[in-house]
Parts: C-alpha cells; structure tokens; sequence
C-alpha cells in the first residue's frame, strides 16, 4: 500500500508573541485614535498644501461630515488652509438637466489643463428624496479630464441644502484654492434655485441653454438672465446648428433689453458643441476678458468681499437652525405637535409659535 503524499501549502499559521495580562485594550485603542485624529488634521493640511488629492479629498469627505466630533476637527482644517486661499478663478455652471453640462465642463476643463492650469470641479448631484442617495456619477461622464494629473473632480451629494448647492461646498472650495488649484468650477443640478446659490459664491456665472427643445422662453426670464454673466448654447452641431444660431440672436436682443450690471459687464451668447469640442477656446476667451476688465475696475474683488458677507449670514442661520433642532426640548415639543397636527387639533402656525416660545424658555 502506497502512502499519499502529502501537499504543503503556502499557508503557514507562526505563533506569536502573546500580549501582557496586564494591557487595557479598550484604552490602548483610544490613545491609538486620538493620536492618529491629532496627527491626521496637521498632516492632512500639510498634504493638502502639497496638492496631493487623495489628502484633498479626504479633507472635503472631513468638512461635510455631520458627526460633531468631526466639525471641530473641520474648523481646524479650514483655518489652517484659509490663508492660501482666494488666489483662484471661480466659474459657476448651471442648465437644465440634459443639457450637456458634464461634457461641456469636460471639455473645458481639458483645455484649461492644456494651457497649464489647474482645474477642480466641484459637482453637485441631486439627492432622492426618498432613498436620500444619489448617484454620483459625474466621474463616470468625465472619462478623460478624471484622469488627468492637474484636474481634481469631487462629486458630492446636494442633501436638503436648497437649490441643489452642496451644504459644505463654500468651504470645499477654500481646500480646493488651498491645493494650488487656480481655476474652479462648481456645476449645479440646475433646478430650482440652485443659480442664486452658486452666483453667490462664483466670480462668473455661465448659463448653458439648448436650442430648439423649448428653452428660449426659460432663458429670457428676467430672474436667470440678470445673473448670467455669459450664454452659452450647447449642442451646437449637425441639425441643430441652425437652431442654435437664431436662438443665439434671440438672447442676445433679450440681454439688450435688461439695463447694464454693476461690473459694467455686457453679457453676450455663444455657441459651442462640447462634443465635437468646437466654440470651447472662444468661451474661455470671453471668461478672460471679463476677469480683465472686472479687475481693471475693481468690481471682481468688491464681489468677492460681498460674497464673504452673504455666506457669513448663510453661516449663521446654518448654524441656528442646527441648535435649533437639535435642543431636546424642541424635539420633544415637536414630536408632540406634529401628533396634535395629525389630529387636526392644531394648525401648523399654532404648532411653530408653540415650538418657538420653548426655544424662548
């Protein structure tokens, strides 16, 4: 009878060196945590100053984080990058969903890169208001310029902040300026009132249009089109670029009608097609000689520091309502009206004076 033979394997269990009786893991643990927290925040901005981008995003993943043990951690991180940043160029991109906005910025972004700019794009995507996620797919759509090595694309989720405008993405892009990235761009899920939001914290708002699927009307509301720095119809090839042509006359009578800007600026309408990349170089020409003569008479940093005032506002009713709700007293008392509400023993103006006079006490 033959023996088998028998296989060694690759997988070998060595003992170890057994742990002292005496170590208190629990505690261990924590001075190993609290440790890497203080080092993480000192080395995180001092990578970030670097540019490298796993610490930039991770650094953003840090300021939108809710968990309070985070938020001051937050606010350390923001100050040590806030004195390098505003040194960048910001452009606000909005549209209606299908207009072409993540092929557009792709584009243009590949062509900021080629002239030896560094570009962040800071993408907003819409949140579902009933599963509360979000796709995050704008990587996927920016094949090329994700890939590039002076580029930088964060996708991030819009949550409850009103307008489609990401709760944190004022203080993203301080990081991002803190980086070494000169030009930003912060697309929008372009409904609602995401473009008072972002023409709040951009030095150039450019409103993309199509032609021929009904959104000349929408384009010469007087709302969107006193905010529009710049028009630009994409999609502006094969069928569509005789249609892109007579809606691009169309909005140009319409920004004739309105009286002229604070920055002495005149908007103007261009056509481009971001697919065939055709009209991208004349867009970023445009952009230039606004920052030209914006600086030339001084309103690009009169607007800046009127941003800095709005969001110093912004911060402070972000920062109410979140103790304002998050007071136990408040959210016992509004457990106990929404119930009254449900049995139509209240009415919702009775409920609120009710719930305000206990935030009152």
């Amino acid at each position: 009878m033959t023996k088998k033979k028998k296989h060694s394997s690759a997988l070998n269990e060595k003992q170890g060196v057994n742990a002292p009786a005496t170590t208190n893991w629990h505690a261990a643990k924590k001075i190993q945590q609290q440790r890497k927290i203080r080092l993480d925040i000192a080395n995180l901005a001092e990578s970030i100053l670097k540019g490298h981008h796993a610490a930039l995003s991770r650094g953003i993943t840090l300021i939108e984080s809710t968990a309070p043990k985070h938020q001051s951690q937050a606010k350390e991180l923001i100050e040590k990058c806030l004195p390098h940043a505003n040194k960048s160029f910001r452009i606000g991109i909005t549209g209606v969903p299908g207009v072409g906005k993540s092929t557009f910025i792709e584009s243009f972004g590949t062509l900021l890169t080629q002239q030896g700019k560094k570009v962040a794009v800071l993408a907003v995507d819409p949140t579902s208001s009933l599963s509360k996620g979000s796709i995050l797919g704008d990587k996927t759509r920016m094949e090329e310029l994700v890939k590039n090595p002076n580029a930088f694309i964060r996708p991030s989720a819009s949550g409850d902040s009103l307008g489609g405008v990401a709760r944190k993405t004022r203080e993203a892009i301080i990081l991002c300026e803190a980086a070494g990235f000169d030009t930003l761009i912060i697309e929008t899920v372009g409904v609602g009132q995401s473009e008072i939001a972002v023409h709040s914290m951009t030095d150039f708002f450019l409103l993309l249009k199509l032609a021929g699927a009904g959104d000349e009307l929408q384009g010469i509301k007087r709302g969107i089109m006193e905010m529009a720095d710049a028009i630009v119809i994409n999609k502006a090839d094969g069928e569509n670029v005789k249609a892109a042509r007579l809606a691009k006359t169309e909005f140009n009578r319409a920004l004739h009608l309105y009286p002229q800007k604070e920055s002495e600026w005149t908007p103007k309408t261009l056509t481009c097609s971001a697919l065939q990349q055709e009209g991208i170089v004349e867009v970023w020409e445009l952009l230039e000689t606004y920052v030209s003569q914006t600086k030339d008479n001084g309103y690009f940093q009169k607007k800046r520091k009127e941003q800095n005032q709005y969001w110093l506002l912004q911060t402070i009713e972000s920062r109410l309502k979140s103790q304002f709700y998050s007071d136990p007293k408040i959210k016992a008392e509004l457990q106990v009206q929404q119930q009254l509400l449900s049995e139509n023993k209240t009415t919702p103006f009775e409920a609120a004076e009710t719930i305000l006079k206990q935030y009152e006490l």
